[in-house]
């Protein structure tokens, strides 16, 4: 795993904290301890495979999709640094 610098430089975690984990216990099969690892980690996913499809096959509604899901990964990243933060 890659280390986290503004972890190591400021003691605190940064708002992709836990993402490399995330992932890890995806490829597992631990959807429920991905997610308590990373929420967003399924708007991400998502955004991603929107993004391919639409280069693919050219998605009717991709641009709302895309917006839709970047808002949604945006605003769950932001909730749980804050929530860390706090706690």
């Amino acid at each position: 795993m890659l280390p986290c610098f503004s972890k190591q430089l400021f003691g605190i975690d940064c708002p992709g904290c836990g993402l490399q984990r995330s992932i890890l216990l995806l490829l597992n099969g631990e959807f429920i301890a991905a997610f308590k690892m990373y929420p967003a980690i399924y708007p991400l996913l998502a955004l991603a495979c929107v993004i391919l499809l639409n280069k693919i096959m050219g998605l009717k509604y991709a641009t709302q999709m895309i917006m839709g899901l970047s808002i949604s990964s945006v605003a769950l990243i932001l909730i749980n640094f804050f929530i860390k933060l706090i706690h």
